[in-house]
């Protein structure tokens, strides 16, 4: 079944959920859907890719666990193709898990055993995070260039070497923020407050898996980065490399 034509406003509505607890994304979609949202169910992970890669989404709700292929697989794969914001659900609650979601692209985690408010509140900060919402803030904003390094605000893109980045959207925020403030130091908070609703709890590594994640992507080394550099206790900045 072709998918029908949405306004913009719709399509930035519309939540594909992909869990094999079809009771859970009963609850989800019952919470969600007066909230103004379309919600939409699958329950297996090539279905969940099919879909997620198909269509335009506001958000994907992704379980660790399931059936054909694993959440982690079908998160690389989603990221392979699109940039839609994926929060991740899991009954586990072990923070290897977490981590391990974080590097391959995922944009927030959330237990299965939080609250349907929370998952509203992180469903929004995604979503305040996606490409017309930061185009709208930033479109005059010029290109940034640092060394081989150029963040486009206004396309949300990134080269190094004129060769294109693929960055996450929390990945983007932060490259963006830190080069927008370059050689001035970033706390983890500051950080946070940009990429996040700053009343919403996060966990502490999650800032230092993304700068991780990131750092690979510019292919800096931690130990003697050229672009992004760690100051003990007190965050990051951005440097020219090419400037003493």
């Amino acid at each position: 079944m072709s998918a029908p034509h949405h306004s913009s406003d719709a399509l930035l509505r519309r939540v594909l959920i992909i869990d094999d607890d079809e009771k859970l994304c009963r609850l989800i979609g019952d919470y969600l859907e007066p909230m103004g949202y379309r919600v939409e169910a699958v329950h297996d992970g090539p279905a969940g890719v099919e879909r997620a890669l198909g269509e335009e989404w506001h958000a994907v709700l992704l379980d660790v666990m399931l059936p054909g292929m694993d959440g982690f697989e079908v998160l690389k794969r989603i990221r392979a193709g699109s940039e839609t914001p994926v929060l991740m659900l899991t009954a586990r609650g072990d923070e290897m898990d977490r981590i391990v979601g974080l590097e391959i692209g995922a944009d927030d985690y959330l237990p299965k055993t939080a609250s349907t408010r929370e998952l509203l509140a992180r469903l929004r900060a995604v979503a305040r995070r996606s490409a017309r919402t930061v185009e709208r803030e930033n479109g005059e904003i010029a290109d940034i260039v640092i060394g081989a390094l150029r963040v486009c605000p206004a396309t949300r893109t990134a080269t190094i070497d004129d060769r294109p980045l693929t960055l996450t959207p929390v990945e983007f925020d932060l490259l963006f923020s830190l080069a927008r403030n370059r050689g001035r130091v970033r706390t983890r908070d500051q950080l946070l407050e940009e990429i996040r609703d700053r009343e919403y709890e996060v966990f502490d590594r999650s800032i230092d898996v993304h700068i991780s994640a990131i750092r690979r992507k510019l292919g800096d080394d931690a130990k003697q980065p050229r672009y992004i550099r760690t100051l003990r206790s007190a965050g990051y900045l951005l440097v020219d490399p090419d400037s003493r």
